[in-house]
């Protein structure tokens, strides 16, 4: 397990960089593989107007090292999502109707702990069917807003209706990374560079356990930090390792 600090780095201009998690739900359709989408409404201290994953930053309760950002995950997927990655003894996840979605909104607002919710109801967060896909840091260049996230993959639970919180996003949907990347193309959706990615990453997979089986042999994904640079007048954004 990894010191959380350890992940955390300071810019030039010494904004803080804060330890962030990020969920890939996923779901197999007759059309093909899904993953689910989120508008973070435009007015956002970040990414305003972008369409993303389910995610946030780490919060103290969530724990430390590796398990903190896995929880985090967990935990911003309740949160903005309404699904809860939980299992109870014999493996099953949870369905629409079980008692525990109902305290979506006090996970949400920080009276209730997601972990200690789950054993209330008899249920332990489902951390183990999670991978670890990519790990991205925001530019230096991002002067109000920079997190250190990784983002994981996780197979939506059968029977559990996800919907956005109507508070910090404000539209959802399902959708095929390739449609979700041709619209970005047409200038029908707004993208970030890791959201794009990680959208390539999928789009080359036929459904839910492909994608799982080649998450789970990447190990430690390598950290990667964009670097923005003017090109013929405009912005492109390009990889650096670190």
């Amino acid at each position: 397990s990894s010191d959380l600090s350890g992940s955390l780095r300071m810019s030039d201009t010494e904004v803080p960089v804060r330890p962030a998690a990020t969920v890939m739900l996923l779901r197999d359709t007759g059309s093909g593989l899904e993953v689910f989408m989120l508008r973070r409404t435009a007015n956002a201290a970040f990414a305003g107007g972008m369409y993303v994953f389910p995610g946030g930053k780490v919060d103290d309760s969530d724990g430390e090292g590796d398990e903190a950002f896995v929880v985090a995950a967990i935990r911003e997927c309740f949160e903005e999502a309404g699904v809860l990655l939980a299992v109870d003894d014999a493996g099953r996840t949870v369905a629409d109707g079980h008692p525990v979605l109902e305290h979506r909104h006090a996970v949400h607002d920080g009276h209730v702990d997601v972990r200690a919710l789950a054993g209330e109801h008899g249920l332990r967060l489902d951390t183990t069917s999670m991978a670890w896909v990519s790990h991205w840091i925001t530019p230096k260049a991002e002067t109000t807003r920079r997190f250190d996230t990784r983002f994981f993959v996780a197979a939506s639970p059968v029977g559990q209706t996800s919907h956005h919180d109507d508070n910090e996003t404000v539209a959802s949907m399902w959708v095929r990374p390739t449609e979700a990347l041709e619209r970005m193309a047409s200038g029908e959706l707004a993208l970030m560079p890791p959201t794009i990615a990680n959208l390539q990453f999928l789009a080359g997979h036929v459904d839910v356990q492909s994608v799982l089986v080649a998450s789970k042999s990447i190990g430690t994904p390598p950290c990667i930090l964009p670097k923005i640079r003017f090109v013929d007048g405009r912005v492109e954004i390009g990889r650096a390792h670190v």
